[in-house]
């Protein structure tokens, strides 16, 4: 996939080791990846470059504020369709209540290619639909 067809990914994670793993799953599926450890680094990606960003996979607990609900909520301000894949420690109830629509929530720990998968079926989708 280039750059063309799906734009950059934004990834929020506060944990270095964890953000490292995954960010590199993704390039290796071909996504071109904006890596940031905090809700408000991406906030400022999503103001600044929010138009180029293409899908948001974040995690929900930031370790300060804003956290992932209040990001990918933030993201969907720019772009409705906007694929959101959350990681999480959270219960699928919490999800529930705090998740945007037509989003993905996958349980830590987790396999690096169930993000690869969920975020480019939800891709699919969006391409599908526009």
């Amino acid at each position: 996939m280039s750059d063309g067809q799906v734009g950059v990914i934004l990834y929020v994670e506060d944990d270095a080791v964890v953000r490292l793993s995954l960010a590199s799953a993704l390039e290796e599926a071909g996504f071109s990846v904006r890596e940031v450890g905090s809700g408000t680094e991406a906030l400022a990606v999503l103001e600044a470059e929010g138009d180029g960003v293409r899908g948001l996979v974040t995690d929900v607990n930031l370790g300060s504020e804003p956290d992932g609900w209040a990001v990918a909520r933030s993201a969907r301000e720019c772009d409705p369709a906007l694929p959101v894949v959350y990681v999480s420690g959270e219960t699928q109830e919490a999800w529930a209540v705090q998740g945007v629509p037509n989003s993905v929530m996958i349980a830590k720990p987790f396999v690096p290619t169930q993000v690869v998968v969920a975020l480019s079926m939800l891709l699919n989708t969006v391409s599908g639909t526009t």
